[in-house]
């Protein structure tokens, strides 16, 4: 299965350009969609489960055109998105049940043994009595790929999954994920949270401001900070400077004064040495060298 977008574009009425020429690749696995709060994460989300129109450009999937084919692909499309809601009166089962029904599973005793199995597959099997808007945020979030996954899609959308839930919610969700995108599926995870792209995801791009700024491997971005990455040993005095100057990623306090973790090209003679670079590292370098040009532009 493979998504190919093409020059794709969405402006709003009000001459905001959400997304601008984004063309992309998107086979098998897990793809991780990275970038800032307002990059146009969501509008492109939104665009790939034919909930809005592009302005412009071509996205096909599996051979599918999304404008002219939109009821088949829905057929194979899950969907969580980032504000998803509960009706009130629902007890768990219940809504499961019903998102069943909405994806096409008529037959009564498939879609009871189906939403059975799901809600084990998620650990909310001896929650299914329980009133959906009363579960944890981390259990509604699993609810949430319950619903999204009742139908076997083949293509599964997720917005800003881990958003709000606790280390552990979302460590296990994200394995949730993992296993499931060792099947023929695509899954395309969009988040802010670097964690949730370098733990997962063996292929990513960034979007910054409706733009494509990268398009590979997580290591691949890396590598692109590969000997950017500093520990400087920073007196009292140093602590401010350099907190003024660089993109600062981590500080620790020691007896001495400051354990600073930048990124930069060099460090301008403050005492420090490189260390290993991981996606943190990587996204902001880019995301401060992306930043960089437009100002200059």
């Amino acid at each position: 299965m493979n998504i190919t977008i093409e020059g794709l574009s969405k402006i709003y009425p009000n001459g905001n350009r959400a997304i601008n020429n984004i063309s992309l690749e998107i086979q098998d696995g897990m793809f991780g969609l990275l970038g800032p709060n307002g990059a146009g994460k969501s509008t492109l989300m939104r665009i790939l489960v034919t909930l809005m129109k592009p302005s412009s450009g071509k996205v096909t999937i599996d051979g599918l055109d999304l404008v002219k084919n939109r009821k088949e692909i829905r057929k194979i499309l899950g969907y969580l998105p980032q504000d998803f809601r509960f009706f009130s009166k629902l007890t768990t089962h219940e809504f499961l049940d019903y998102a069943a029904r909405l994806a096409g599973m008529k037959d009564s005793k498939t879609r009871a043994s189906a939403v059975d199995r799901m809600l084990e597959e998620v650990g909310l099997f001896e929650a299914r009595d329980r009133q959906a808007n009363r579960l944890s945020g981390g259990m509604k979030r699993r609810l949430g790929i319950a619903q999204a996954l009742i139908n076997n899609p083949r293509l599964i959308i997720v917005d800003e999954p881990t958003t709000g839930l606790d280390p552990e919610e979302r460590i296990r969700f994200r394995n949730l994920l993992s296993t499931i995108s060792t099947k023929d599926v695509i899954i395309i995870l969009s988040t802010h949270i670097v964690g949730d792209i370098s733990s997962t995801c063996k292929s990513m791009a960034l979007l910054n401001r409706g733009e494509l700024a990268y398009s590979g491997s997580p290591d691949e971005l890396v590598e692109q900070a590969g000997d950017k990455v500093w520990l400087i040993k920073a007196t009292e005095a140093e602590y401010l400077e350099i907190n003024e100057k660089y993109p600062v990623i981590s500080t620790v306090p020691t007896q001495e004064g400051w354990e600073i973790q930048v990124v930069a090209d060099s460090i301008n003679g403050y005492s420090g040495n490189h260390i290993d670079a991981n996606l943190e590292h990587a996204y902001v370098y880019f995301m401060e060298n992306q930043l960089n040009q437009w100002t200059a532009i």
